[in-house]
């Protein structure tokens, strides 16, 4: 039996994807890309699950698009462009879960693969992590988000000697740009990234959400715009809400808080 190019563990309400192509650097084959949104898809369609890790098997995250399959131009069966089959589903699939997407990147996250991380709502790194944008030097613009999101990120400059140059970027200096969270050794990368969804994922189900809507959709406002719309979700949640929950939340909240200082 061929084995899944995408795996799929579950621990309690979080899920952890692996692309499972170890052999080619997990590049994004069509097939990679259409299980990628297959998975997504039925992540968010599992009530059980709030948050997803994403990580790579092998040595590396993604190293991009797989040229060896983009070099037949076009499926000999149903004669689809070879370079876009799938890219909708993929993309579509993890903008379409609602909940937090972690992606720990352990390896090279290159070009495809870096815009792959990009999607996700953060990164933690792997000591061993190096990020390249090679568009320019390929020859393409790119069409995932990179040229949107990595300048809003780390700022223009940086963004700009990234994707110009087509340099690597380490997990330090990674980190230093404000591109991941945080970088971690490799052998404690996944574990580190699944206990930062679980803490997640404990938090209320509809407010972790909503949470990330008003994030993700104030980023494409102006400041005064956002504000507002800040404003109205805010009293909306309020009022879905008694101040008897909040207040056992809040117990909540506190009693947490002395566990974490007494460890």
């Amino acid at each position: 039996m061929t084995e899944s190019v995408v795996l799929i563990e579950r621990d309690g309400p979080v899920a952890t994807v692996t692309l499972n192509r170890p052999d080619q650097m997990n590049a994004l084959s069509a097939a990679l890309r259409l299980a990628i949104g297959e998975a997504f898809y039925a992540l968010q369609d599992d009530a059980e699950i709030r948050a997803v890790v994403l990580t790579g098997a092998g040595r590396a995250f993604c190293a991009g698009m797989d040229l060896a399959e983009l070099s037949q131009g076009t499926d000999e069966t149903t004669g689809h462009d070879m370079s876009v089959l799938g890219q909708e589903e993929m993309a579509g699939g993890i903008a379409a879960f609602e909940g937090p997407v972690i992606a720990a990147v352990n390896g090279h996250a290159v070009t495809g693969g870096f815009e792959l991380a990009l999607a996700c709502d953060m990164i933690l790194a792997s000591e061993k992590a190096k990020f390249a944008d090679t568009h320019a030097r390929v020859g393409i613009l790119p069409g995932w988000g990179l040229s949107q999101k990595l300048p809003r990120l780390i700022g223009v400059g940086r963004a700009k000697e990234i994707s110009f140059s087509g340099n690597t970027v380490t997990a330090d200096l990674a980190c230093e740009w404000g591109l991941v969270n945080r970088v971690v050794a490799p052998a404690e990368l996944v574990a580190t990234a699944q206990a930062l969804a679980q803490d997640m994922a404990s938090c209320v189900p509809h407010v972790l959400t909503g949470y990330k809507k008003l994030i993700d959709t104030g980023l494409g406002m102006l400041l005064p715009e956002a504000l507002e719309y800040e404003r109205k979700a805010g009293i909306e949640s309020s009022k879905e809400v008694s101040t008897t929950e909040i207040s056992k939340r809040r117990e909540g909240v506190q009693s947490r808080g002395r566990e974490q200082s007494d460890s």
